[in-house]
């Protein structure tokens, strides 16, 4: 997929930096939570592990956002079929000096046109922590709207559903 100023492709070998200085930022733990990911090792078994297994599981995943006039890797933008939800979830999160500068909608606009167009889902969720504010805004941009609260997780931490049909 490829937006005005980014593509997104499959993260795989070679990603581990990117992933391991993501994984570990201090706002990805605080916002989406923390991977025990500290080292390339631990990275590359998260890229086979969660990433690219999803790609062979569900034929989508989580891609890495670089830009196009250099090929820097800014971010990540995909989907995620988790076992505690009945619908294909949005997810995203970027590196924290590309914080703000409109990757993020612009990639997850293209996800959502390839989740309804393409995979002709009929619906997307998103969740989110309660205080996560630009991620609840960025998901009001994409015409998701809030549903209910939910109890997720293994320590049933509360997280706001956001749902967009494909019709929107």
């Amino acid at each position: 997929m490829e937006t005005a100023r980014a593509r997104l492709r499959q993260i795989g070998p070679g990603d581990e930096h990117f992933v391991l200085e993501l994984l570990t930022d201090p706002s990805f733990i605080r916002n989406i939570g923390d991977r025990g990911v500290r080292t390339l090792e631990q990275a590359a078994a998260y890229i086979d592990e969660r990433i690219v297994d999803s790609y062979h599981r569900h034929g989508f995943g989580i891609w890495a956002v670089e830009r196009q006039a250099d090929g820097v890797v800014v971010g990540m933008s995909g989907l995620v079929k988790r076992e505690q939800l009945e619908d294909v979830d949005i997810g995203f999160a970027f590196l924290p000096e590309y914080r703000g500068c409109g990757y993020a909608l612009e990639s997850a606009q293209a996800v959502c046109r390839f989740s309804f167009a393409d995979l002709r889902l009929q619906r997307l969720v998103a969740i989110t922590i309660p205080g996560n504010q630009p991620s609840i805004a960025l998901l009001e941009k994409l015409e998701f709207r809030f549903e209910r609260n939910i109890r997720f997780g293994d320590e049933g931490e509360d997280l706001r559903l956001y749902a967009r049909e494909s019709h929107c």
